[in-house]
């Protein structure tokens, strides 16, 4: 992101890092704060930023993360702020496709003309609308810690994926955007008791977790 914004906004790499990192806190997507203040096509961005030639071969995942996306019940969509192609030859090359019921991405965002991607509480309303589900029947499973909040404030769970964060972060957020993360997103789970917190903090998350294996606790 920070070398598109170098290229296309005629800035040095210091001064793309400062504010893609700015429109990041701002508006959750540093995308919004291009499209909002410099007139950035959504399309070209998310196309020039999603490229990755060789991204096959450094993806890697195990059988034993498969089997424990095979066995989780209810429903299961990858939410992602990342385009749909890109999203498709991640889960293509993982051979995770057929395990989830679907793919809801940025293409899938946009309400009223605008891109309202996460951490937009709206999103997360209209999207258990549209698969109709109860916010209280789904968990939001991933490692951004805003997009969860947002969540957890319209009444679904969530899980906190910490596998991946190598220490860039411990309770609140203040790093930067990460391009294309993939998340779960499950519905019509059996109810455990809304308000139980396994970890004190931060209070929005329902449950930490290191391991795809402990998601059928949920």
């Amino acid at each position: 992101m920070t070398d598109y914004m170098v290229t296309h906004l005629g800035l040095d790499a210091d001064e793309a890092s400062r504010l893609r990192q700015h429109y990041w806190g701002r508006y959750g997507a540093t995308l919004l704060g291009l499209v909002r203040h410099h007139g950035v096509k959504a399309s070209h961005f998310l196309d020039e930023t999603h490229r990755h030639p060789g991204l096959e071969d450094r993806l890697r995942t195990s059988a034993h993360d498969r089997a424990a996306v095979k066995r989780l019940v209810g429903r299961k969509y990858i939410l992602t702020n990342a385009p749909r192609t890109y999203t498709l030859r991640v889960l293509n090359t993982l051979k995770l496709a057929d395990l989830f019921d679907g793919v809801i991405s940025i293409e899938d965002m946009v309400m009223f003309g605008d891109l309202r991607p996460k951490p937009d509480a709206r999103l997360f309303r209209r999207i258990a609308v549209k698969l109709k589900v109860r916010p209280t029947d789904c968990v939001l499973v991933e490692d951004m810690l805003e997009n969860q909040r947002a969540a957890r404030g319209i009444g679904m769970r969530t899980a906190w994926m910490q596998r991946y964060l190598d220490g860039r972060y411990r309770g609140h957020y203040r790093g930067g955007e990460t391009s294309g993360s993939n998340d779960a997103f499950r519905t019509g789970l059996k109810k455990r008791k809304v308000g139980v917190h396994p970890c004190p903090s931060p209070r929005y998350v329902c449950a930490k977790m290191n391991s795809l294996l402990t998601l059928h606790r949920l």
